[in-house]
């Protein structure tokens, strides 16, 4: 998601990245480099934009790398500029060599297709949805593949910030524009994800699980699709999370106390519109969270993959949560969904930020996540309510300890005017975090994606080529990080 100045529903949104060769890169000071892998794969600076983060204690010895940003020329594409805002995003090998990844810029209403050559380097960019395409705000994405979920490759961008939006499904091994890529089949949402599960957490199956970015009446939803064709995404059945009881309020919910919860059916999901979907909250009981973000599962094995976390970002204590019914710093929730049958599970609360004495008191509106085999990492998107004590953090989170700690801070290098950042906290928000390991080959790694929101330039403008965002000019950087434990 991006800042509430941005992304609030009540905001009319009605207008509404590999062939490659080994090229040079104007690239920065070369602080780090990595040379001691046995694969091609070198990580180095290639980009003249500083890796836009600082550790924090503990976290010393992880590495950083910066790899491209809005202001870098990409050799085999000089004329392509990577937009602002860059948010969901993943990666996967290209079939003629080198690697392909695919980044959503969220306020262009745009995905970016970025081309690596097989040392890792960045050779070319371009758009495969522009904001006529794109035609929402595209905020997390999920790359999809045979050897994770059983079925693609096809990259799922989710729109948001408008009821009717849609999923988007994109081939990441095509390059140039691409059309016709909304997906009917899940449904009209203010999606933030949409991310399926992997393949051996229910075999035979397609089983994923959706969140809706939304602070109206309605709340935002935990969502599920389900069909019984490995694959499938054209004609399952969607279903919405409520809990047995049927409480819907969701501060009811307390951390360290875990509630019997279901999915009820969405009856005709493909053939009303998300008005319609929003108008069945209350009929089916759905649980009315305060704007659900990201989506992630747990890695090692099938049990593992029916273990789900995921953000609640919170809404400001007015309007529809002037009752306090809803988080107003954010949540963390973890899902446990039943082996035999998916409709069904347990749901925990496992972090509060509107516990001052709890170990989330610190949250500044969790938002985008990334779960591995040991850790949950939790990325902040301060929703600038005021009083905002720290930028953005990314924290980890031991799921057998129940440890917390905080790994890194966004720089927003005040005292360098290019990036034109204010004094005020928290202004600056994260992307994806991407867990690069297996593609790349060097255990431990991780994309990063960052949003220097007030970094605003005349050269990014409208370079999309899309009507809808012309005058869209902000800057954003894609980074790497070594050394993160899984």
């Amino acid at each position: 998601m991006t800042k509430n100045l941005f992304k609030r529903k009540t905001l009319a949104f009605a207008i509404a990245g590999f062939v490659a060769a080994a090229v040079a890169v104007t690239a920065c000071k070369k602080d780090k480099k990595d040379n001691s892998e046995s694969n091609e794969v070198k990580l180095d600076n290639y980009s003249k934009t500083p890796v836009l983060l600082n550790k924090l204690s503990g976290f010393e010895n992880l590495e950083f790398f910066s790899l491209f940003s809005s202001e870098d020329k990409f050799p085999e594409s000089p004329d392509y500029v990577f937009g602002g805002s860059a948010d969901g995003a993943g990666i996967i090998k290209n079939t003629t060599g080198g690697f392909i990844m695919m980044v959503n810029n969220e306020d262009n209403y745009s995905v970016s297709r970025i081309s690596f050559d097989k040392t890792f380097k960045p050779v070319k960019g371009e758009y495969t949805l522009n904001s006529d395409g794109g035609q929402w705000r595209l905020c997390s994405g999920t790359m999809v593949t045979k050897e994770e979920n059983g079925f693609g490759p096809f990259y799922l961008s989710v729109g948001e910030s408008a009821s009717e939006a849609q999923t988007h499904r994109i081939n990441p091994l095509v390059s140039g524009k691409q059309t016709k890529t909304a997906t009917e089949g899940l449904g009209h949402w203010s999606g933030e994800n949409a991310v399926p599960l992997n393949k051996d957490a229910y075999q035979g199956k397609t089983v994923m699980i959706l969140g809706e970015d939304a602070d109206d009446a309605s709340g935002g939803q935990v969502v599920m699709y389900m069909s019984n064709t490995v694959g499938d995404l054209d004609n399952g059945t969607q279903y919405m999370l409520k809990r047995v009881d049927n409480n819907q309020k969701e501060t009811d919910m307390q951390v360290g106390s875990s509630y019997d919860v279901e999915f009820v059916k969405i009856e005709n999901h493909k053939t009303i519109t998300g008005t319609q979907i929003q108008a069945l909250v209350d009929p089916l009981k759905a649980i009315k969270f305060g704007r659900v973000e990201d989506v992630d599962y747990r890695k090692g094995n099938a049990a593992n993959s029916r273990e789900i976390y995921f953000n609640v970002t919170g809404q400001a204590a007015t309007g529809f949560n002037a009752d306090n019914s809803r988080t107003v710093f954010g949540r963390t929730y973890k899902l446990v969904l039943n082996a035999a049958d998916p409709t069904k599970g347990k749901l925990e609360c496992i972090l509060d930020g509107d516990n001052k004495n709890g170990p989330a008191k610190e949250f500044q509106n969790p938002d985008n996540i990334c779960v591995t085999t040991n850790y949950v990492y939790i990325q902040e998107d301060s929703n600038t309510y005021g009083g905002e004590t720290h930028d953005a953090y990314i924290y980890q989170y031991n799921i057998a300890t129940k440890e917390l700690k905080k790994v890194v801070e966004i720089d927003h290098r005040r005292s360098d005017p290019k990036f034109k950042a204010t004094a005020a906290r928290g202004n600056w928000e994260y992307g994806a975090l991407v867990d690069v390991s297996d593609v790349i080959g060097i255990p431990n790694t991780f994309t990063l994606c960052i949003q220097p929101h007030t970094w605003r330039e005349e050269a990014f403008k409208g370079k999309d080529g899309g009507s809808k965002r012309p005058s869209e000019d902000q800057g954003s950087q894609v980074v790497l990080i070594k050394g993160l434990p899984k």
